[in-house]
């Protein structure tokens, strides 16, 4: 993305947070009988500060890393997604107001505004708390043409972990300690481990290190990694002891394991002639590694048996969880099946903007194959 075009999407960005902020300030002051309200200008203070917050914090957030602006940044993460959650709330009451009006039925619009933000902060909050329960989920998958060492074997899947300034590395020390817990047989990491913000890459990835199992550790670069020169994150991550996987296949025990990173599956065309170059054995069983489950088609069409992706996060939360069904389909979350293979999408560990989940769980995959 280009300069003009990155300050154009930031001014597009905060237009959107100044018009959200307006609604919020409109609906409360409206319903409590008008500008004159005691405090309406410092709620017009405090929601101007507010608006302006996630943009400066997320600026700042991708240079410099120290701890009050990682206390600042969390902060305008959660207000975001706070936010989010009062912007329906406030559509919500208007529409019952206009519904009302029209059906010549007495309300009292404030009483139905307080009961309504108040309903959407508390979803907020849990969210918040939502955030930081990580499941185990478990899953059987049954491929053919399975080496008989492989089954009953089983993997562990983590992906979007989004090491940062919401989650560190005593985040990912928790999640090493659950993934070692369960004593699988592979691990896989299928990207944006990283945040992308201003980060030590090196010190974050030390957890790593711990992290070990008998048929091997296996990493792919997701989107944050790659915002612009990935190579410190691949490098921290190679540091710590987990293969890293770049447009290449290994074999273990007979199974094809493949590792193909975001910016070269992202591309239609270009993903093709990489797993061309790959030469699959359509006779054996394939794990393809790829962070976002965009073009499952084309790794169909190559012969690979099973796909491991997170990226959607399925969401995080309404209202995008909507929005990430109607781009991803089937393959938005779980288990699901395009012609002959699986694919296998994670919601993902950690949280990217707003540290909150509603509808979706952070969660570590065990995968058992059969």
């Amino acid at each position: 993305m280009t300069r003009k075009r990155l300050v154009a999407f930031i001014a597009v960005i905060q237009s959107v947070l100044f018009l959200i902020h307006f609604l919020l300030y409109q609906t409360w002051i409206f319903s409590s009988g008008g500008s004159n309200t005691p405090g309406a200008a410092w709620i017009k203070l405090l929601l101007a500060l507010l608006s302006v917050s996630f943009v400066t914090a997320s600026l700042l957030a991708y240079r410099y890393t120290n701890a009050a602006l990682r206390v600042f940044y969390r902060i305008a993460a959660v207000w975001i997604g706070l936010g989010s959650f009062l912007v329906l709330a406030a559509i919500l009451s208007w529409i019952i107001f206009g519904v009302s009006r029209l059906a010549g039925l007495g309300m009292n619009f404030h009483w139905t505004v307080e009961l309504l933000f108040t309903a959407a902060l508390a979803a907020g909050l849990y969210g918040v708390f939502n955030a930081g329960w990580t499941r185990i989920t478990r899953t059987t998958v049954r491929l053919e043409n399975l080496p008989a060492a492989w089954r009953g074997r089983r993997a562990a899947l983590i992906s979007d972990v989004h090491l940062g300034h919401v989650r560190n590395r005593g985040f990912l020390r928790r999640m090493v300690a659950k993934i070692l817990k369960e004593s699988p047989d592979t691990i896989f990491i299928a990207g944006d481990l990283y945040d992308g913000t201003a980060i030590d890459a090196r010190r974050a990835a030390e957890p790593l290190s711990k992290l070990v199992a008998p048929h091997g550790v296996y990493f792919v670069a997701g989107n944050h990694e790659q915002f612009g020169d990935d190579s410190k994150y691949l490098n921290a991550i190679a540091a710590a002891g987990v293969r890293v996987l770049s447009n290449e296949k290994v074999e273990v025990d007979g199974l094809q394991i493949i590792g193909v990173p975001y910016r070269n599956a992202a591309r239609d065309g270009h993903f093709a002639s990489v797993l061309r170059a790959l030469r699959l054995d359509r006779d054996r069983a394939s794990v393809l590694l790829t962070h976002a489950p965009d073009h499952p088609e084309i790794a169909e069409a190559a012969g690979v048996s099973l796909q491991l992706s997170g990226h959607t996060h399925l969401g995080q939360f309404v209202p995008w969880s909507w929005m990430a069904r109607r781009i991803y389909r089937q393959f938005v979350y779980g288990l699901s099946r395009i012609g002959k293979m699986q694919v296998f999408t994670s919601s993902g560990a950690g949280t990217w903007g707003p540290p909150l989940r509603l509808g979706s769980n952070p969660e570590i995959v065990m995968l058992e194959f059969q």
